[in-house]
């Protein structure tokens, strides 16, 4: 979707149809009431009514609108406008404040993904003009608009690519694809790219990541993306997982629970998205991506529940479950993360756990680690941001339930309660000492793929977490 700006008014911007937010407030003053009126229309929120004999779409938006509902509504609005006939549409702004919620609803919104299908249905809209003048003839500084333009597309682009990544079906993006998409982009947009086989993981002694990529036909791959600009503010490590697919290992998950595991990939895939956008939006922040891309699948070389593994940093591990496996995977990735680059923070994201889903719901990141405030900058950054976020707190005594007669650690909780605080809990023993106040844990397992369109988001990948992560990273270049 080709998104612009005008610095004409909307009257005078050539396009075939015109959209409107109009609130109940509002309605009964609207010059075309009267249609409206006829159509039904009361203006609730996301409420259409399309006057194609005016070639006018309007849609209802809440009395006090925010960001969030505008970004809601435009996407309402723009999937419907995709089903018409009309090649490109034009609308009014609506102060600084919501255009880049606007321009996300029409770039998310319209997303569609449709590689395996034998006949798309393409859309013949492909053009969205905004006026530089607000609905109210009061006119912006197209300074800052152009800015912001620039900004939100690159940032919702990066989104969808993330979206594409995780999309794709465990066939096709297996662990040495996602290694070549990252070297792709690599040389797209002037990153340093390293990639680790099986043999170079196994001269690291991640052996833990390596147990869970035994059974597979497809070895695993370790991918280190760097951005370095000059003279940078501040050193940024983002670590994510990257399960390409996940049965369960030999504590198989059950046949309903297998579908939609492509989406296990969902953490690596958003930090490539993320180092993407840095590097496009030329931030002055030198950001390091790592994803451990790795299948876990059944066979006679499987690990197993009962076996004990040694991690990067020397801890061992008593594995009581083999579904459990992304944070060991994890474990090896923040150690070789830390050890190869001095970060000033740390952060990875995981679909690490149903449990998570179970305490905020599937719209929901989990945030958590030790330091408070810190935490509390990232809360806000996903509110501004449009994503939802929510606190989990640590505690000493979930943090007993990992501990095992075994070995250092157990990968699972000996109680069925407060499992994605546990899990957070396990990584923590591979976050070095000096990194503990600088590191936080997002369990993206609700928020990262759906099955029921919400907001700006359709069938799929939602690219969790790309839109919250740059909205903190830009904060550390002010």
């Amino acid at each position: 979707m080709n998104v612009k700006l005008s610095n004409q008014s909307l009257e005078h911007i050539e396009a075939q149809l015109t959209l409107e937010f109009v609130s109940a407030k509002t309605l009964t003053s609207h010059p075309l009431y009267p249609l409206l009126s006829q159509g039904g229309f009361n203006a609730t929120h996301e409420s259409l009514c399309p006057l194609h004999e005016r070639a006018v779409l309007v849609c209802g938006i809440e009395e006090d609108a925010t960001g969030e509902t505008y970004r809601s509504a435009m996407a309402t609005a723009i999937k419907a406008a995709m089903k018409y006939g009309y090649t490109s549409l034009k609308c009014a702004q609506y102060t600084t404040d919501y255009f880049h919620a606007l321009i996300e609803g029409v770039v998310l919104g319209s997303y569609r993904f449709e590689a395996y299908k034998s006949e798309t249905n393409p859309s013949l809209l492909g053009e969205v003009i905004f006026s530089y003048k607000n609905h109210d003839k009061t006119a912006n500084d197209t300074d800052a608009l152009d800015a912001i333009l620039h900004q939100t597309l690159i940032i919702a682009n990066a989104t969808n690519f993330v979206r594409d990544l995780v999309n794709q079906t465990p066939h096709d993006m297996t662990p040495q694809v996602m290694a070549d998409a990252a070297n792709r982009l690599a040389l797209k947009n002037h990153l340093e790219c390293t990639i680790l086989g099986a043999n170079d993981l196994k001269e690291e002694k991640m052996n833990a990541m390596l147990a869970v990529g035994r059974a597979s036909t497809n070895p695993p791959r370790l991918i280190h993306l760097a951005y370095k600009p000059k003279n940078p503010k501040k050193v940024i490590t983002l670590v994510g997982k990257g399960l390409t697919y996940d049965s369960g290992g030999l504590s198989l998950k059950g046949a309903t629970s297998m579908v939609t595991m492509k989406m296990d990939k969902a953490g690596g895939c958003a930090v490539m998205g993320m180092i993407k956008a840095v590097s496009e939006l030329k931030l002055p922040i030198e950001v390091h991506a790592f994803v451990g891309a790795v299948e876990n699948m059944i066979g006679g070389n499987a690990y197993k529940p009962d076996d004990v593994l040694v991690a990067k940093n020397g801890k061992t591990i008593e594995v009581r479950n083999t579904d459990a496996e992304g944070r060991l995977v994890l474990a090896d990735v923040l150690g070789y993360a830390q050890e190869n680059v001095k970060a000033d923070y740390i952060f990875d994201y995981a679909t690490l756990t149903g449990a998570c889903m179970v305490a905020l719901g599937a719209y929901t990141t989990g945030v958590m680690g030790h330091n408070e405030a810190l935490k509390q900058t990232w809360l806000r950054a996903g509110e501004n941001s449009g994503e939802y976020c929510g606190n989990l707190p640590f505690n000493r005594q979930l943090k007993k339930l990992i501990k095992s007669e075994l070995a250092d650690v157990c990968n699972v909780s000996s109680k069925p309660y407060g499992g994605a605080i546990t899990a957070a809990l396990f990584l923590d023993n591979f976050i070095d000492e000096n990194m503990k106040e600088k590191w936080v844990h997002f369990d993206i397992a609700g928020s990262a793929y759906t099955e029921s369109a919400w907001d700006v988001h359709t069938y799929g990948g939602t690219g969790a977490g790309v839109r919250m992560t740059l909205k903190w990273l830009m904060e550390q270049c002010q």
